[in-house]
């Protein structure tokens, strides 16, 4: 696969994506090396990745617990206590070898550290993928409030091996898809019917046309002012849930991708309210969602919490929400103002 050009960095692919590390890292000469790891990365990505790792240099594993939950500030800390124990400075370069919580966090802590050290992404899950490890977003959780705290920052280069994907559970891929539909729905209806045709599906092509437009989005509006808002359909309710199951006691957690796939179905509904958004693309959208996802059942009683948790969004302006919303596939309107009682209508049709 040809390399894609970000901002100030490449997206390389597989074995090239490996060459070009040990080049970056003979040609920035670092003091020494950092791999952020979790449990589950630690097992079954590291063995596969060490042995491509081709330098002299000083190799630590950091090791953190996996989980949405543990993407806080109170990790950062043990991560910057134990490079700086272990002797890290200004000249070292930080490896993200995971998730969307590896990368997010991993991306924050070498952004802050000593007021900010290289870093460099390889995902190793598809939500991380297509979405986390491009575009340079990092930041982790205050509570169960998503990406709350963090800032934007280019990684060195982000390497993309789709053989760690056989490492993660069916579940973990399908949570990756909604990101797949999300860009899609919003910016090229070719990649929502390829999904539709699943006898054509290739994952490869998938992968690759979604950090296309991931990365054409983000160099027209790094910094999320106006077109890159558009990366946001499905999350605005969807955040809120997921925040929601979280931390509920007595309720499983949801993936981010089963908690946006929801979220589109509901923002998608209220399209259909707002903006006249055709009601056979709803339906469309809906069995689509449903296609790869179980249903959820939504307890009535939960709504409130969860329309609660969305004033908390980050996207918020002066206390109001605001949506991503479709006029129709690839053909969106930014900032809409929705109601309450629309909110809960939509997590109503979720449910039907």
């Amino acid at each position: 696969m040809k390399s894609i050009k970000a901002a100030s960095y490449f997206v390389h692919f597989k074995e090239k994506g490996y060459q070009e590390l040990s080049a970056l890292i003979n040609e920035k000469n670092y003091s020494s090396i950092y791999i952020l790891v979790d449990e589950n990365t630690m097992e079954y990505c590291y063995p596969k990745f060490i042995p491509h790792l081709e330098t002299d240099k000083r190799i630590e594993v950091i090791e953190i617990e996996s989980g949405e939950i543990n993407k806080n500030l109170e990790t950062c800390i043990g991560v910057w206590q134990a490079i700086t124990e272990l002797g890290a400075d200004r000249k070292s370069l930080i490896i993200t070898l995971g998730g969307g919580v590896i990368t997010d966090l991993g991306g924050f802590v070498a952004s802050c550290f000593k007021r900010g050290i290289d870093f460099v992404n390889i995902p190793t899950t598809l939500l991380s993928i297509v979405d986390a490890s491009v575009g340079g977003k990092t930041g982790v959780d205050l509570g169960v409030l998503k990406n709350q705290v963090g800032l934007f920052a280019n990684p060195q280069m982000v390497l993309i091996d789709e053989n760690y994907l056989t490492t993660v559970t069916e579940r973990e891929i399908k949570s990756g898809m909604a990101e797949i539909i999300k860009y899609g729905v919003t910016y090229d209806m070719k990649l929502f019917n390829e999904i539709n045709n699943r006898k054509e599906l290739t994952l490869s092509n998938l992968i690759y046309r979604s950090i296309q437009i991931k990365n054409e989005v983000v160099l027209q509006d790094p910094k999320e002012n106006s077109l890159r808002k558009i990366l946001n359909f499905g999350h605005t309710i969807g955040h809120a849930i997921e925040s929601f199951y979280l931390e509920s006691e007595n309720k499983e957690n949801l993936t981010h991708g089963e908690a946006i796939a929801i979220g589109m179905i509901c923002e998608s509904y209220i399209s259909t309210k707002l903006l006249d958004f055709p009601d056979n693309k709803l339906r469309q959208i809906k069995e689509t969602v449903l296609s790869i996802y179980d249903s959820i059942a939504l307890d009535k009683n939960d709504f409130s919490a969860i329309i609660d948790l969305l004033k908390h969004d980050k996207k918020n302006v002066n206390g109001q929400v605001n949506f991503v919303l479709l006029n129709d596939f690839e053909d969106y309107k930014l900032d809409c103002k929705v109601t309450e009682y629309l909110i809960v209508e939509s997590l109503e049709y979720y449910n039907l």
